[in-house]
């Protein structure tokens, strides 16, 4: 089991700020309190997290609302296809962000100015990438995952606009993880905000003033997404610190993009091969007819909210970990990953009740005429799936504090075994018996995962922990 270790180049816990801006926005994540710190860190991560969300919860409720539940089901049924083919590339982005966190834990100004850039690099050449294969291929894959005649059409037409703007997309993502990964999670929730607020404004405006439907929602996403880049390069482009990206230095560094890939590649394959299971879930779906797609897909926007929050507690345990692992302050690793997992297991327990309470309201939000089974597809969905969402925030937080040490690889495997492989042999197996064939069952694969590969993480975690102490026996333990 490899651990990703880096020189210890200065004996500074934080890069030193030169602006009085810098001063502000950045938080050292290696000194306490780090319960009040790991809330206030993490609350903007929710909050930008959510609106990237109403992205695409305004897509469906407007959809949904003026179009109708055929609408709504063509939207949704691109959902995990995105996922499976953007994730890769995003995880190269969490592998910039433990890097430059690891770098600002050593001091390592010059090893952050050469990860920043080198990036940004990355995301622009993996963007025309995507939008080629994206464009492309759109309804080739949406046929391979059985879309209903009656949506694929639309699907196509909005996947097709959706890959046309994803280099803006990817810039947005790469940029939020180098500001996090230094302290500063207000940025990406501001900017985001002011794209979520022109987004729905345009939704509106494409659907009702000039009568489109799935198309005008895709072009309102990637014109606000658009937006919300713009603003953050801006940002970093204006920093007076070692943060501050130069256009004219951008370029693939050697060293930097290897530990970038190290980190990432396994990051990605990790969303990736997470998003497997779910596209073979969605194409078992879909095999229910559009009536369970758009009941599903409802349930499935609602999910994603409680999602959005227990993956925020992940990337606060990775930039946290990452931080300490720089500053060699080990002990305050255990402090961290201890904090986050009481933290997310809290607050997804919370959600999850809040959100059975109020399924009725939520899901009148999205399903205006539907039939009574889309309505109890979604309902099943939101007790098998949204109510033990906490045991997913559990798992995202143990794979957050693994990447934060450098460790990358082995979550990923644990993630294959745990995740993919049971719902995939489960898809294959059982659930083409009778009395298993039933969405009721398919959701309930979920959770079950969930539980194995949270205790498969623990168990990692031990191990790379063990071997952390081992090889750093000479080095002190700060608190």
């Amino acid at each position: 089991m490899h651990v990703i270790r880096h020189a210890h180049v200065r004996p500074h816990s934080h890069i030193r700020p030169v602006h009085p801006h810098a001063r502000r926005s950045n938080m050292d994540l290696t000194t306490g309190p780090f319960f009040s710190k790991i809330i206030r860190y993490t609350v903007p991560i929710i909050l930008t997290s959510l609106l990237q969300l109403v992205f695409n919860a305004a897509d469906l409720i407007i959809v949904g609302q003026i179009c109708g539940d055929l609408y709504l089901g063509a939207v949704g049924a691109t959902g995990s296809l995105v996922s499976l083919i953007v994730n890769l590339f995003i995880g190269l982005s969490v592998g910039a962000g433990v890097c430059v966190a690891q770098n600002v834990g050593s001091g390592d100004e010059e090893g952050i100015r050469k990860t920043i850039h080198t990036a940004i690099m990355t995301a622009l050449c993996g963007g025309v990438l995507l939008t080629i294969i994206g464009t492309l291929g759109a309804h080739t894959f949406l046929s391979w995952m059985k879309t209903p005649e009656d949506v694929i059409d639309l699907s196509t037409t909005y996947l097709t606009i959706y890959f046309s703007g994803i280099i803006p997309i990817l810039l947005y993502n790469y940029c939020a993880s180098i500001l996090r990964a230094v302290g500063d999670t207000k940025s990406p929730f501001l900017f985001l905000a002011i794209a979520g607020v022109l987004n729905v404004g345009m939704n509106l405006i494409f659907v009702l003033a000039f009568d489109m439907n799935v198309d005008g929602v895709a072009w309102a996403t990637v014109l606000s997404q658009v937006v919300a880049c713009a603003l953050i390069v801006i940002k970093l482009m204006r920093r007076k610190d070692a943060c501050k990206l130069r256009l004219k230095k951008l370029r693939f560094h050697k060293e930097q993009l290897k530990r970038i890939l190290a980190i990432g590649i396994p990051a990605g394959l990790q969303g990736s091969l997470f998003s497997i299971s779910n596209v073979m879930i969605q194409s078992s779906i879909n095999s229910f007819g559009a009536v369970a797609v758009s009941g599903s897909t409802a349930a499935g926007n609602i999910e994603s909210f409680v999602f959005m929050t227990m993956n925020a507690f992940q990337q606060t345990a990775t930039n946290f970990v990452g931080q300490n692992y720089g500053a060699k302050k080990y002990r305050n690793v255990s402090k961290i990953m201890r904090i986050c997992l009481l933290c997310v297991g809290t607050i997804g327990l919370a959600l999850g009740i809040l959100v059975n309470l109020n399924a009725n309201t939520l899901l009148s939000i999205y399903l205006t005429d539907a039939p009574a089974f889309a309505y109890r597809t979604a309902r099943d969905r939101l007790l098998l799936v949204c109510l033990p969402y906490f045991l997913c925030g559990l798992m995202e937080v143990m794979t957050g504090t693994l990447r934060g040490m450098g460790c990358s690889l082995p979550p990923m495997l644990i993630t294959v075994v745990g995740v993919c492989g049971l719902r995939i042999a489960y898809i294959f197996t059982l659930f083409r018996l009778p009395m298993f064939h039933s969405l009721r069952s398919l959701f309930a694969s979920y959770p079950i995962s969930w539980i194995l590969t949270f205790f498969a993480e623990v168990i990692c975690y031990a191990v790379v922990r063990k071997r952390m102490k081992r090889d750093n026996a000479e080095l002190p333990a700060q608190e």
